[in-house]
């Protein structure tokens, strides 16, 4: 870890192949193995549907190569199913929100966070994803939501912190709280630092790649910036990260070592 309360993590996909990860979903205990070696702490799994996930077998692995559950990537049922907690159409919108459930069921045997990125739609109601939220919120008050910033190239609900932040409050849950990612803050926010500290007490999760989505290290982010923010919002989750696998798997491997290196030579 970088420091105490800062463990690091790697995407790994149950279901179907991620952009996000260097992995491939059939070979995901071969990736634990892989992900354990290279120094990480834990996982953040991408998953479709986690009624078809076999939660003994990777209870197990996880045992075995002594890492942690972080969190639950739950966007690619939005691509493979079209689910999204603000669309109008509500089966559509029903099916999303039993989705979030299902999830927060997995991440409750696990201490995991459940994060809401794209599932929560590219275009949609606001007003129908707070009520939305409400409903997931309130199915289990003792397992985290993260609603994350996502770029206005993906979306356009909720580009920055603060978007993210007034929904959260909106909601009204203690169980909902923010999500950042480096690499959508580097494009959206006028300070990454500012962006990390406005989430102060309400950031639950953090995703980090560079400016080009590459693995940490290969871009022009400010890392230094980034360390600093955590650290004076006295952040203790864990950091994932969440990249292209480029320019290689080795270096999104590697990227752990870097990203402690950078931690040490700050000052």
């Amino acid at each position: 870890m970088i420091r105490r309360g800062w463990p690091l993590g790697l995407v790994v996909p149950l279901q179907a192949p991620s952009q996000f990860s260097p992995f491939f979903p059939d070979q995901w205990q071969e990736a634990l193995t892989e992900v354990a070696n290279a120094g990480y702490e834990g996982v953040e799994f991408a998953i479709i549907d986690p009624t078809r996930v076999e939660k003994k077998t990777i209870k197990m692995a996880l045992e075995k190569k002594r890492l942690r559950f972080f969190a639950i990537a739950t966007g690619q049922a939005a691509e493979a199913e079209g689910l999204s907690l603000s669309a109008k159409d509500d089966k559509v919108r029903e099916r999303a929100v039993q989705r979030i459930k299902d999830h927060m069921q997995l991440a409750k045997e696990f201490g995991s966070v459940v994060i809401i990125g794209t599932l929560r739609g590219v275009e949609g109601d606001k007003e129908l994803l707070i009520e939305a939220l409400r409903e997931c919120c309130a199915f289990d008050g003792g397992v985290k939501l993260a609603l994350e910033a996502i770029n206005r190239y993906e979306t356009r609900l909720i580009n920055t912190a603060l978007e993210a932040l007034r929904i959260v409050d909106r909601v009204g849950a203690e169980n909902l709280g923010v999500h950042l990612d480096t690499f959508h803050a580097n494009i959206e926010e006028v300070s990454i630092k500012k962006a990390f500290e406005l989430t102060k007490g309400k950031l639950f999760h953090v995703d980090i790649a560079d400016s080009n989505r590459w693995a940490p290290g290969y871009g022009h982010l400010n890392w230094g910036e980034v360390w600093d923010a955590l650290e004076n919002i006295g952040y203790e989750g864990h950091l994932i990260v969440e990249c292209f696998g480029r320019p290689s798997k080795a270096a999104v491997l590697s990227a752990r070592n870097r990203l402690v290196l950078q931690w040490r030579l700050r000052k």
